[in-house]
């Protein structure tokens, strides 16, 4: 049998078996990747985001809600916890995709990253302990000693009080520690999170004082650059609140509609 014969049958077979095994080395295409969202998260901030101490799983409001929103997008949520004031500077750095960390949208913010629309609305509060009934409300923080949690408008509001001595903290729960220890007069934080201690400790501890501060809507950060997943959040925000399962996830952290 001649060369040319025998290198036309060997070609004829190579490309017969393109489809199954491929030739000359190539492989055939295996399955997709699945899409994965690294979202990243202060998961020291309950209702919104906790440790279980059973299961050792995120859980809270804004982790139930951003799986619901990788569900509708087509992808897999993985949670990486790190400390608040880190988030944005990991969004910048591409280190994760998106950050849900009960964050109020501020001008300030929104020149470094992207928010999607407003998910939650928010304000903040003022917590002294059961027994001070020095402190009634904003007015009455001048001169005394606060704790915030590092990066947030509650530390940005504090800063305002005049002749105030800041003690900010890496949590929330770290701050409350300190009021509770009787080391600062008051935490200024968000509402929600402060309803949430002081259910938890059964308004032993801590008390609410005064009006709320201000009025703050919370969005979901992505990185400047990344529109075209900002578009998908907010997208499956909509559908989310369209379809009923917002309201689901908001009745079962906060026991009313949204």
């Amino acid at each position: 049998m001649s060369k040319k014969l025998i290198a036309g049958l060997m070609l004829s077979a190579c490309v017969l078996a393109l489809g199954l095994a491929g030739c000359g080395g190539q492989k055939a295409a295996g399955p997709a990747k699945e899409t994965v969202l690294k979202v990243g998260s202060d998961t020291a901030y309950a209702p919104f985001e906790f440790q279980d101490e059973k299961s050792k799983e995120y859980v809270g409001f804004d982790m139930d809600l951003i799986q619901a929103i990788g569900k509708q997008i087509g992808a897999k949520v993985e949670v990486q916890s790190m400390n608040f004031d880190g988030l944005i500077p990991a969004l910048e750095a591409g280190n994760i995709d998106a950050a849900i960390s009960a964050m109020t949208i501020t001008e300030e913010r929104a020149q470094k990253v992207n928010f999607s629309k407003p998910y939650y609305k928010s304000g903040l509060t003022i917590v002294v302990k059961s027994d001070n009934n020095v402190i009634k409300g904003f007015k009455d923080l001048e001169g005394k000693k606060i704790a915030v949690q590092i990066g947030t408008t509650g530390a940005d509001e504090a800063k305002k009080v005049k002749d105030a001595q800041i003690r900010e903290f890496n949590t929330a729960p770290e701050a409350f520690m300190e009021l509770k220890a009787g080391g600062v007069d008051a935490v200024i934080n968000d509402r929600p999170v402060n309803d949430y201690y002081i259910k938890e400790a059964g308004g032993k501890d801590a008390k609410q004082v005064g009006d709320p501060l201000t009025s703050e809507d919370y969005g979901i950060a992505v990185a400047k650059k990344n529109t075209e997943l900002a578009e998908k959040i907010n997208k499956a925000i909509d559908e989310l609140k369209k379809n009923g399962e917002f309201d689901k996830i908001y009745q079962k952290w906060f026991g009313t509609k949204s």
